[in-house]
């Protein structure tokens, strides 16, 4: 390890994982490249699965929380012991040496940043907007694409809004562009098709489309979750 690299703490909110926690695990351990993570935190919503006792097995810390994404993920943050925190969802998988892309980009005077998205899909459709995530702007940021940020710089943004249920990345993203000069690393995660394939490509996209145009529009995060309960989670 170079001991001149900031520590990470990764930090991964799980509600029913058991599915998907052991191969994040272990391609967390296979990706890294510096020895620069400090610990591993799988924020759990009160799954009743196995997803807790994996995660434990594998060697993560695991910490209890009440369900909701914000929440856990606040929760997270406050016991991390890391200088630096990197978000990531359990279905999203790290790029190769991801952990010295965030460590040399924080070093450089980036206090906040994601990656590149791919999903697993051959799906031209899909390919076509996972491409937008090169892009430095607002609108082409998601939750999927992971997030790294300076520990005292999450403190001075508050962290997440816990009044989303949905939406929480978008909102937290948004105003981290107020705060730092966002950076897009140049390698890609690969995360999950599956709901597109679930609810079909073209309709999924259009609703979270209609949920972005909704948040520009000035609609809370009731409305935004009653859209998305309505017309995604049923």
């Amino acid at each position: 390890m170079d001991i001149g690299l900031p520590r990470i703490s990764i930090i991964i909110p799980v509600l029913n994982e058991e599915n998907d926690i052991a191969k994040v695990l272990t391609f967390l351990k296979d990706q890294s490249g510096t020895g620069s993570i400090k610990e591993i935190l799988v924020v759990d919503g009160g799954s009743s699965d196995t997803t807790v006792a994996i995660a434990r097995r594998m060697g993560a810390d695991v910490i209890e929380a009440t369900k909701g994404r914000a929440k856990q993920m606040n929760l997270g943050a406050n016991a991390a012991q890391g200088e630096i925190l990197y978000f990531l969802h359990v279905d999203t998988l790290p790029a190769k040496d991801f952990d010295e892309l965030i460590c040399n980009a924080v070093q450089n005077g980036h206090e906040a940043g994601c990656f590149r998205m791919k999903f697993d899909s051959k799906s031209k459709f899909l390919a076509f907007f996972a491409w937008f995530t090169k892009l430095n702007f607002k609108v082409c940021r998601g939750g999927d694409q992971s997030l790294f940020i300076t520990k005292r710089l999450f403190k001075k943004t508050g962290g997440f809004n816990e009044s989303y249920i949905i939406y929480e990345d978008n909102e937290f993203t948004d105003r981290l562009y107020d705060y730092a000069n966002f950076k897009i690393l140049p390698r890609h995660v690969i995360t999950s098709a599956r709901r597109y394939k679930e609810k079909g490509e073209i309709k999924l996209q259009f609703h979270f489309g209609m949920i972005h145009l909704k948040n520009y529009l000035g609609a809370g995060p009731e409305k935004l979750y009653d859209y998305y309960r309505k017309k995604i989670a049923y």
